[in-house]
């Protein structure tokens, strides 16, 4: 795999010092390659979600190396200067709840992200008809988060986590809320669009509908990864 997807070596994260201190992630090693979305299951605890937060530059590792679409954000420390330029610009997020903004329309929603980062309004609204028409919601460009149903809403939000063409998407039980069929659908989506705009991506699930989906998947216990390969492939 090149490292222009996702590249984790090593990584630790340690909460407090002393005898109180916590090894949530004690050896972390993962490989995501562009184009490519790969599962992260566990028990609660396992460090699932200390391990997303690390990834998304949220809190910072005790030791290891991370790279991301090209770039080695961290090795033993932070190697960027602004971290939210890099969450904002690199990193794509899908969350169990969409977190879409309720006075805003949808395609104004997914443009958001894309004029805060400096591109020309019309740009940026054009950006997210495109995105919207490829996911098949651009019927509701006009429309309310409240007025969407909640397979449209967690559609918008993978628009939004693309809108600025990030190499790399952090999907937090994206499928969780969801009937069978409409979870599903969500996978499709995700793997059609790693492919189509060679995005490395990581959902962490619980959910049992979606584990037999992933050609590759992660357990992470007592702080450490295991790879295992051929469950199934995507729907």
């Amino acid at each position: 795999m090149d490292d222009a997807g996702i590249r984790i070596e090593g990584l630790r994260k340690r909460y407090g010092q002393g005898d109180t201190a916590v090894e949530a992630l004690k050896d972390v090693n993962m490989t995501v390659a562009p184009g490519e979305v790969v599962g992260l299951i566990g028990p609660s605890g396992s460090g699932k979600s200390t391990l997303l937060k690390c990834l998304g530059a949220v809190i910072e590792p005790t030791a290891g190396r991370m790279v991301l679409g090209g770039r080695t954000i961290y090795d033993n420390g932070w190697t960027l200067p602004d971290l939210r330029a890099l969450r904002r610009d690199s990193i794509g997020f899908v969350f169990q709840a969409p977190y879409l903004i309720p006075f805003l329309d949808v395609t104004d929603n997914v443009a958001l992200l894309p004029m805060l980062a400096g591109r020309p309004n019309a740009e940026a609204r054009a950006r997210a008809r495109e995105l919207l028409t490829a996911l098949d919601v651009a019927h509701r460009a006009g429309a309310r988060p409240s007025e969407l149903s909640g397979g449209e809403q967690q559609r918008v939000s993978i628009a939004r986590a693309l809108a600025n063409r990030p190499p790399v998407i952090l999907a937090d039980e994206p499928t969780a809320p969801l009937d069978s069929e409409r979870a599903l659908a969500v996978v499709r989506i995700l793997n059609q669009m790693a492919v189509q705009h060679h995005t490395a991506i990581i959902v962490v699930t619980h959910d049992e509908k979606i584990i037999p989906t992933f050609r590759r998947l992660y357990h992470i216990r007592d702080g450490r990864t295991h790879e295992e390969r051929g469950l199934g492939l995507a729907p």
